[in-house]
This record gives C-alpha cells, sequence and structure tokens, in this order.
C-alpha cells in the first residue's frame, strides 16, 4: 500500500473507531490497527510486536507523528486522562484523495470499529495479545493451552480473563470468516 494510501486507511480507522465512542488513544488504535492488518487482511504498512501491553507497531508510532508534524492528526488533551489522536481537516482531505481505496476496506474498517471502538486499554490487550498468541501458536488450538500462553507472557493477565480474551478472538475469527471479511 501506498505512503498516501496507508495514511487515509490510518485515519479512516480512526475516525471510525472514534464514531464507535473509542476514547482513541495510542493505544486503541496500535491495537484496533493490529487486528485491521492481521485479522481482516487490511495491507497497512506497519509491523507489529507484542510489547509491554500487547501488540505495538514502533512504524505506527512514528507515522502518527509524521502525519501530526503534517497536520493530519492532532493530540487533544483530556485532563486527567491521556490525550486523544483526532483527525483535522487536513487528515479529512487526504481521505477524500483516496475514495477507491476507503471503498475497498470500509467494510474490514467499520468491522474493527464495531468491535473495538467500546472497548478499554486493558480489555484492548487482553484480545490483542490473545490474537498475537493464536498467530504466533498456530499449532495450539486448546483454548486453555492459549490462555496460558498469555499468562506466561503477561503475568499480570488473569487465567480466566485470558481465557474469556481467546474465546472472544476465536468468536472475532469465526464470524471474519462467515462474514468473508478477508480483503483480497
Amino acid at each position: 500500500m501506498k505512503e498516501g494510501q496507508n495514511r487515509a486507511v490510518l485515519i479512516k480507522l480512526i475516525q471510525s473507531l472514534r464514531s464507535k465512542g473509542s476514547w482513541c488513544g495510542e493505544t486503541h488504535i496500535q491495537k484496533a490497527a493490529f487486528f485491521l492488518k492481521n485479522l481482516t487482511g487490511v495491507p497497512i504498512d506497519f509491523d507489529f510486536i507484542l510489547y509491554k501491553h500487547g501488540p505495538f507497531s514502533f512504524e505506527m508510532r512514528d507515522e502518527i507523528n509524521v502525519m501530526r508534524a503534517f497536520d493530519l492528526l492532532d493530540l487533544k488533551a483530556q485532563y486527567p486522562y491521556g490525550p486523544q489522536v483526532v483527525d483535522t481537516d487536513g487528515g479529512k482531505a487526504l481521505c477524500e484523495r483516496f475514495p477507491k481505496t476507503l471503498a475497498e476496506y470500509e467494510k474490514q474498517i467499520d468491522f474493527i470499529a464495531n468491535k473495538l471502538g467500546d472497548k478499554g486499554v486493558v480489555d484492548l490487550e487482553r484480545l490483542a495479545t490473545a490474537y498475537y498468541v493464536t498467530l504466533e501458536q498456530p499449532d495450539i488450538k486448546d483454548q486453555n493451552a492459549r490462555a496460558r500462553e498469555i499468562v506466561d507472557l503477561k503475568p499480570h493477565i488473569k487465567p480466566e480473563a485470558a481465557r474469556q480474551a481467546v474465546i472472544d478472538v476465536d468468536a472475532l475469527i469465526a464470524e471474519v470468516n462467515k462474514q468473508e471479511l478477508r480483503a483480497a
């Protein structure tokens, strides 16, 4: 995906998350983008690693900062909480330049925003880590075994919460497959 398309998809994801009630801090955007790329197959150009609070892309963090410098995104302070990432008029104008790209991935972006928009960072960390483990350990089909892997990687996640995250991720995967939402 070309740079402008990549940026337009990221802005559209942020707009969609906000429309579904997301706080849209960087963590929300990171986890949603991780699912957008890996679960629905939208070819955004970010690589993710498992980091402190689940999958994280340093490339995406850099890109968000570049997009802020180009006035495509901005931060909105919300004391006493962390800042929200918001689009700008420049961001909206960029999206208007890529209508075909945004139409091509609209269903995937809407699906991710609908499923994750109301989640807080704690829930997103659990879900994204569960999906990361599912991707990295494809031979482990047993939900309890994957939950144990999550707890091994993230000891602050309780076993019951890890198991529920695995169940929720399996449901997301099944829904994507049933609705044939994987991008071509």
